[in-house]
């Protein structure tokens, strides 16, 4: 009975080896059309194929090969394919991951942990003044911005940026930091970066809705040198930087070093309560700025100039005229974007103490403006500019995304300031200007811009007269990636 039994179970065994062999073969070609058991000799053809796919050659079978034989093989078959697979997945934790599109070239770790990005900018100008008799100024056309962008990280702890400018007269250095990132809410950036002041300072030049910043930006520091604390809490909804940094006048980028031995120091708050909800409430954010420390010294790297959204120069100091004490700035500012629609607003004071000989005084600059954009397209408008346009230019028949700017904005400065520290013959006391803008995104990587803006001055001319208005036309061609 037992010896029955063993036989039998020896046989339902074979049937079974016969069964998973024939489960395991049914990928191989023609398998799927048999309609009964295979023989042994129609699994050796498959197991044949399988091991050619391997490749390797099929081995000769011996005369009198069996289920068992056969079953030996298979699992010869199936070690070699574990092995392919873990070599497969060895190699890809290996590869790095290289990527080019829209925004850029990328190569990054199979990890993810070391990355290098490359990006750029390059922005070509066509600028043209309308009625320019009494104080001329030149029709040109220029490269306004030209700047490769390379950032990256190394590791999870330590990111970077360096990004070299080449408009211009002689190439500089624009951006050159590294950020040691403890933590999303706590993270440590040392270097050259754009001072936290500012909403429109801080806004990438890519994205601007007009060609060029607004009079709040003349009064706020742009880039400069040092150590600064930043982060992100509470899901994105508040963000906060904090640092010291070597000083710079209002409107300009610091240079290479300290030039008077004084420090400023600068922080930022910005709140967006409703980042995270689904409401109409979501593209509203808010906040405060502000700088204070002390400047000391004669010339253009201790006072400003300030310059029309043409750029054109209106106000200077005289050459003797010294900063001589704390400077002060302070800014409130604000944006919403809803869908297409999007607004955004700012106001800034600028204070410095200043010094003529034995004639002191502490003189209080002051601006603000508000931008209002729609894309006719139904793109959403947003802080970063329109990202993507929904039917890029020459796509399907597409013709891009299509967005409408205007904006006002004055800036004063200090009644105070003359005749003494500025000369009202040359330096206007107010300026206001509105602009209107057309701005064509043909792709994620293209865009048009077309200004038209006007200023009107007091004061600026000879003899107390206003200086004329200035009437611009500035044309754009950027290229982002």
């Amino acid at each position: 009975m037992r010896a029955r039994q063993a036989g039998g179970g020896a046989k339902h065994s074979g049937r079974r080896t016969g069964l998973a062999l024939a489960c395991a073969l049914a990928a191989v070609p023609g398998w799927a059309q048999a309609a009964q058991q295979p023989t042994v000799e129609e699994l050796q053809r498959r197991l044949e194929v399988l091991e050619r796919r391997l490749g390797a050659a099929p081995a000769e079978a011996p005369a009198g090969e069996g289920l068992a034989d056969l079953d030996q093989r298979l699992r010869v078959i199936e070690r070699k394919l574990e092995i392919q697979d873990e070599e497969r997945v060895a190699k890809a934790k290996e590869t790095p991951v290289v990527a080019v599109n829209d925004k850029g070239a990328s190569f990054k770790s199979a990890d993810g942990a070391y990355e290098i990005r490359l990006r750029g900018l390059l922005q070509g100008d066509g600028r043209f003044y309308i009625g320019d008799d009494a104080v001329p100024q030149n029709d040109t056309f220029l490269i306004r911005t030209a700047r490769p962008i390379i950032e990256g990280s190394l590791g999870k702890l330590l990111a970077f940026r360096f990004t070299p400018e080449f408009a211009g007269d002689s190439a500089s250095i624009v951006d050159a930091y590294f950020d040691v990132r403890f933590d999303p809410a706590y993270t440590l950036r040392v270097g050259k970066f754009t001072s936290p002041v500012g909403l429109e300072r801080l806004q990438s030049s890519s994205a601007l809705a007009d060609t060029e910043r607004a009079f709040p930006s003349e009064l706020a520091p742009n880039r400069d040198i040092g150590v600064q604390l930043q982060g992100d809490v509470a899901g994105g909804t508040f963000s906060y930087a904090a640092g010291i940094y070597n000083g710079t006048v209002d409107g300009r980028d610091a240079v290479t070093s300290n030039p008077d031995n004084e420090f400023e120091y600068a922080g930022r708050v910005f709140f967006e309560p409703f980042k995270n909800d689904a409401s109409a409430w979501s593209g509203l954010g808010f906040g405060i700025g502000a700088s204070v420390g002390d400047k000391d010294g004669v010339g253009n790297n201790f006072l400003p100039r300030y310059r029309t959204p043409g750029q054109v120069q209106f106000f200077n100091y005289r050459s003797t005229v010294a900063a001589d004490g704390r400077n002060l700035r302070w800014s409130p500012q604000g944006y919403y974007y809803r869908n297409a629609f999007g607004l955004l607003g700012e106001y800034i004071v600028s204070r410095q103490e200043v010094a003529l000989g034995a004639n002191r005084a502490d003189l209080e600059n002051k601006a603000w403006q508000a931008t209002a954009s729609y894309v006719l397209t139904g793109e959403d408008a947003g802080y970063r500019g329109v990202t993507k346009p929904s039917n890029p230019f020459g796509k399907n028949g597409g013709w891009g995304a299509w967005e409408v700017v205007g904006r006002y904005g004055v800036l004063e400065v200090d009644d105070a300031a003359f005749p003494l520290f500025a000369s009202a013959d040359v330096a206007a006391r107010r300026a206001e200007a509105w602009t209107l803008g057309v701005n064509w995104y043909l792709t994620s990587n293209l865009k048009l811009v077309f200004n038209y803006s006007q200023t009107r001055f007091d004061g600026g001319a000879l003899n107390g007269a206003d200086r004329e208005d200035e009437k611009a036309v500035i044309s754009r061609l950027q290229v982002a990636f």
